[in-house]
């Protein structure tokens, strides 16, 4: 039994809906008919470009059902006409998704040409209900198929208000062709593209083998060319007898390295190698060796490489730690002797320890005994290679072995000294010379890394003794004693006869001269005055004052001062009659000078009470 199809909401009307009738209880349901699926029979439409015919509303506001096998939908009592285009329809809800679909196959699956099965339908369910069994078909069946594509639309998007009302719209949508009556679905999203496919990686490049020994091959290789989307997980190294097919892998787990040691092989196998890249695709192309490889220690002639610091002479301290280290290559494992001087180690002193690569000699405490030409040998069968390196152990030199001082001449000292007997086993790279003044008794660093072994000491002190002495100077510093000259050398006085030099002295007899005369004054009865002069002459002139042709001489109202050729005359409270000609005569045994000056007393003013 078709379901019912989900109500759809109502397209705008262009008329008001006149007031319905009370809805006539439903027909009867009717049979479906089972219809052949449409991928067999498609269905056959009639053209979509005839004139739909609008069927004549019948009696009591309903529209007569369609004749001669065509079923058409009449709209509701009282509806308008839909329209000419058809609105686009709402997605239907979830829930009802699936009756229009059903109801659409059933449709779809019935043939069109089968005009006695739409008509046995029809009748099944029997006529609409209002609707009068004598309203004829005013097309036939090819006009009826554009009435019923009209009719549909409207009475599926219609609101059914009652089962009476929904049954002509079951009818209608069984009754139309399968393509007019089927409602769109929503267009689903597109579906993502399939993932591409995962593609091993390219053969690894360039496997060749490193290295071979008794037990052991060291192979290596370059990554593959392509790795693809995959990415690469590892590699896998697989090893094969030669003249088998048995491949096993070397490794237990992949390895990210291009670098792989096979071990645990037995000597004297040839081992066919491949290596294999992996990613989630899978394995890549194998990577072969050309050749089977042959495990077997192969031969490589002895070599010592000496370090270029043993290459020349190697110079220790005495109560150092020597440690060197030589290094040397050969297959199979050389067989390392060493000698000094000739002769084999004395291995309470020196200790030797040997290894593949390299040999160590070693000297906890170097002593100068330990000095010598040391040998070491390494020998392959009947290849050997030799390298002798000089070890030297030095100390401090001792003192000079003498020291004289040959002259000594005004502020000057000549030394000489003689090489030290025990130089430290190593050459003496200079001198210190040293003095020390009688007196003080302290020493002074005169010359230092002096190569010589004369010197002369200079800018000496005159009454001084000195005395001298020589430190030895090597690699290693300078000695811890030093010889000292038993002369000593003294820098003498030398007597000096003085003579002054003669010269005439200088005449400074003058006679008196007035380098400045008194000058003419003015003064006020009762105001203390003074006069001044300056004389110049030797012997030192004889001063007198004169007034008014009269010599003042030791009168009590004058002061007479002569200081440093300044004379002066102080003349305490003058009067009236003070007042003249003042004479200023400086006399000595050479001549005599003669200076004059005026000096005039006023009255003082009288104010005018007293007037």
């Amino acid at each position: 039994m078709p379901s019912k199809p989900a109500p759809i909401k109502k397209p705008p009307k262009k008329e008001p809906a006149p007031k319905k009738e009370p809805a006539p209880e439903p027909a009867p349901e009717a049979v479906p008919v089972e219809a052949a699926p449409v991928e067999a029979a498609p269905v056959e439409a009639a053209p979509v470009e005839a004139a739909p015919v609008e069927a004549a509303p019948a009696e009591g506001g309903e529209a007569a059902p369609a004749t001669e096998g065509a079923s058409v939908a009449a709209p509701a009592v009282g509806e308008a006409a839909p329209p000419a285009e058809e609105p686009k329809p709402p997605t239907p809800p979830p829930e009802a998704a699936d009756a229009p679909a059903e109801e659409a196959g059933d449709a779809a699956a019935a043939p069109a040409d089968v005009a006695d099965a739409d008509a046995a339908a029809a009748a099944a369910e029997g006529p609409a209900p209002d609707a009068p069994a004598d309203a004829p078909a005013e097309t036939d069946a090819a006009a009826a198929v554009p009435a019923a594509e009209d009719a549909a639309v409207p009475a599926a998007e219609a609101e059914q208000p009652s089962d009476a009302a929904a049954a002509p719209a079951e009818e209608a949508a069984a009754a139309a062709p399968a393509d007019e009556a089927a409602v769109p679905e929503e267009p689903k999203a597109p579906s993502p593209p399939p993932p591409p496919p995962k593609e091993p990686t390219s053969v690894p490049l360039e496997l060749a083998v490193e290295d071979v020994s008794d037990t052991s091959v060291t192979i290596t290789w370059r990554p593959p060319e392509t790795i693809g989307n995959s990415g690469l997980d590892g590699y896998t190294v697989e090893i094969c007898k030669e003249g088998t097919e048995d491949w096993k892998a070397a490794n237990e787990d992949l390895t990210i390295s291009c670098r792989y040691v096979i071990k645990n092989q037995t000597t004297g196998d040839r081992l066919k190698i491949r290596v294999v890249a992996m990613n989630p695709a899978g394995r890549s192309p194998p990577a072969s060796h050309p050749e089977p490889v042959l495990v077997k220690e192969v031969g490589e002639r002895p070599h010592i490489r000496l370090p270029r610091f043993l290459r020349q002479r190697y110079v220790a301290n005495v109560g150092d730690k020597v440690n060197l280290t030589i290094p040397f290559s050969g297959k199979p494992k050389p067989l390392v002797t060493w000698t000094k001087d000739g002769q084999p180690l004395d291995t309470k002193k020196v200790n030797v320890r040997s290894t593949e690569r390299d040999s160590i000699l070693f000297i906890r405490t170097a002593e100068r005994e330990d000095s010598g030409h040391y040998e070491m040998s390494v020998k392959v069968e009947s290849f050997e290679d030799k390298a002798t390196l000089i070890l030297q152990i030095v100390e401090l030199p001792g003192p000079p072995a003498s020291v004289k001082v040959l002259d000594t001449w005004g502020f000057n000292v000549a030394l000489e000294w003689t090489a030290p007997k025990d130089k430290g086993n190593t050459e003496i790279t200079g001198y210190t010379i040293q003095k020390a003044d009688k007196k003080t008794g302290d020493w002074f660093t005169v010359l230092e890394h002096y190569h010589r072994m004369n010197a002369t000491i200079s800018d000496l002190i005159m009454g001084n003794t000195y005395s001298f002495r020589v430190f030895s100077e090597n690699k290693c510093g300078i000695s811890e004693d030093a010889t000292m000259a038993k002369e000593t050398a003294s820098i003498l006085k030398t007597a000096i006869d003085y003579k002054p030099p003669e010269f005439k002295s200088h005449d400074f007899n003058e006679a008196p001269k007035f380098t400045t005369p008194p000058s003419d004054r003015a003064t006020t009865v009762g105001y203390s005055t003074r006069l001044l002069a300056s004389v110049r002459g030797y012997p030192k002139p004889k001063i007198e004052w004169i007034r008014n042709q009269m010599v003042i001489g030791e009168d009590p109202k004058y002061r007479q001062m002569f200081t440093e050729g300044i004379c002066s005359l102080e003349i305490r409270k003058p009067g009236n009659w003070d007042g003249g000609v003042y004479t200023c005569r400086a006399k000595n045994p050479l001549g005599e000078a003669i200076a004059t000056c005026k000096l005039e007393v006023k009255q003082p003013p009288v104010p005018e009470s007293e007037k």
